[in-house]
């Protein structure tokens, strides 16, 4: 079949052929991408560890989730808990999230880590006794203590920051400092077991410093 050149451009009324023509648009469109491109989101084998995510009422639900899903996807079993177990916490997004325990019964010897996510959650669980001695647990035993945004306020309450470099919402800057912490305006600072966000928008980061830090840790 012989094309005018605005047929064969598809663009004028000669005949043409519009299924090849359609392929050929498609295919000089087509991005190219590197060869590495779509590499493994996830590199850290977490596999036989197990963390503990705390959770309440009004939590930041992306630092919760990211968290949780990308230990998951690593390996990890991550467990949710709460003042009361089986019981339906809403996020700050109304994003349902459902306890696996209650927090007066974990130990941290049961555990790898501890998550704790931000939102309005953490100004009411840093009051807890029990939180608080789960968290000064993991921080005896040299176990991951990671918090993002607000929920940095639980490890503040539990006296486990001093002469540690963290980071976190700009809102809390002046209680880190307060609580003897050595704060940093970054995305994520990683101190020994230590690891501090600022925001949601840090989580890529945040999850790097968590698997950074995990690099030389052995399982309970």
């Amino acid at each position: 079949m012989k094309f005018s050149r605005r047929g064969a451009d598809c663009g004028g009324f000669a005949w043409v052929d519009r299924a090849v023509c359609w392929r050929n648009i498609v295919h000089r469109r087509r991005p190219r991408h590197p060869r590495n491109a779509l590499r493994p989101l996830v590199s850290t084998n977490l596999s036989g560890l197990k963390f503990l995510c705390f959770v309440g009422d009004i939590y930041e639900d992306l630092e919760l989730w990211y968290p949780k899903l990308r230990l998951i996807e690593a390996g990890a079993a991550v467990t949710l808990a709460g003042e009361k177990a089986g019981a339906t916490y809403r996020g700050k997004n109304g994003y349902p999230c459902v306890s696996d325990a209650a927090i007066r019964d974990m130990r941290a010897a049961d555990f790898d880590g501890v998550i704790c996510p931000g939102g309005f959650m953490p100004d009411k669980l840093r009051r807890d006794d029990h939180v608080k001695s789960l968290v000064r647990e993991f921080t005896a035993a040299g176990k991951l203590v990671a918090a993002i945004c607000h929920g940095g306020w639980i490890p503040i309450s539990a006296g486990v920051y001093r002469g540690v470099r963290v980071t976190g919402s700009p809102g809390i800057k002046d209680d880190l400092i307060n609580a003897g912490a050595l704060w940093e305006d970054a995305p994520v600072v990683v101190d020994r077991r230590f690891v501090s966000s600022r925001k949601p928008d840090d989580l890529p980061d945040f999850m790097r410093g968590v698997f950074a830090a995990l690099k030389d840790y052995s399982a309970v």
